[in-house]
């Protein structure tokens, strides 16, 4: 099977290109510079050009606030690409697994968000990302949509790598603590969607449509902060006061829901895909940073 894959140098793309395919699977990776997303016809002329077996999509406009300021390139990224693909993916009887984002939701909810829960996102980056969903599930019916959540790793900007440095240049920090979601490491991601995708591969029996996964374990901003210095503390020293905020004492141009946890049993049912602890995944990535 020939596997082309959009946002090779992303967070996930490159967790999904550092997992061992076996040689049964040959993985094409395209990074920005090589398909440009916000050009209209470069998804689609990539996968006509590839001839692929499976397209996975971990490409996206993630800059959250600036998307506020740039509507058209979030569009036209996170909704217009997803949809050429898609269209591309119809044409060539193509299966497509395509990422997508807890920020669909706002957050009103009192309990974990299940799949088929209403989305309403709040920002224009949550209203891009919920059109590429339409827009995939318009043009393909053999589509995996996976929902995830406060993406980090070891590479690229994230929460983690912005604690660490502005811990190490300040000594107080206000983290916001009443957002609650999953932090979900890049590389748990990539082991779900290897796992989706040799399902695929296999030939057998996959029921397409919409999942989430999430790393186990919910927690707040302010939680994840001290987690990150509390497993950073060997190689720190010297760490940073951090207490607890409010939304309102820290605006920003984009709203965020108040609650984007996920409900995973979805996936674990019909893949097997089990969650892994959060916590864990991060002493990984701390690991990783300092090594």
């Amino acid at each position: 099977m020939r596997i082309l894959l959009f946002g090779a140098g992303g967070q996930v793309g490159r967790e999904l290109r550092a997992i061992d395919w076996g040689a049964d699977i040959e993985l094409i990776a395209l990074s920005r510079g090589e398909a440009d997303l916000s050009v209209a016809g470069s998804a689609g002329g990539a996968i006509e050009k590839e001839k692929a077996d499976l397209v996975i999509n971990a490409s996206a406009y993630t800059a959250v606030d600036r998307a506020e300021s740039e509507p058209e390139l979030a569009m036209a990224v996170n909704a217009g690409a997803p949809g050429e693909m898609a269209t591309a993916c119809s044409m060539l009887g193509i299966p497509l697994i395509h990422m997508s984002t807890d920020y669909v939701f706002d957050g009103e909810k009192s309990g974990p968000y299940v799949e088929d829960d209403p989305v309403r996102p709040l920002s224009v980056y949550g209203r891009s990302k919920e059109a590429g969903e339409s827009a995939v599930r318009e043009a393909l019916d053999r589509h995996i949509i996976l929902r995830t959540a406060w993406v980090f790793s070891a590479h690229g900007q994230n929460f983690v790598k912005t604690m660490l440095r502005l811990g190490a240049e300040r000594d107080d920090l206000g983290i916001i603590d009443d957002q609650y979601g999953c932090p979900t490491a890049a590389a748990s991601i990539a082991e779900a969607v290897a796992v989706i995708a040799r399902r695929i591969a296999a030939g057998e029996n996959v029921r397409w449509g919409t999942y989430h996964y999430c790393d186990a374990g919910v927690t707040t901003w302010f939680g994840f902060a001290r987690a990150i210095f509390e497993a950073a503390q060997p190689h720190m020293g010297k760490q940073p006061s951090v207490r607890p905020i409010t939304t309102d004492q820290y605006p920003l141009p984009a709203r965020r829901p108040a609650n984007s946890v996920l409900d995973c049993g979805k996936v674990e049912t019909a893949f097997g895909v089990r969650a892994q602890p959060w916590r864990d995944r991060l002493v990984d990535v701390i690991e990783r940073l300092y090594a």
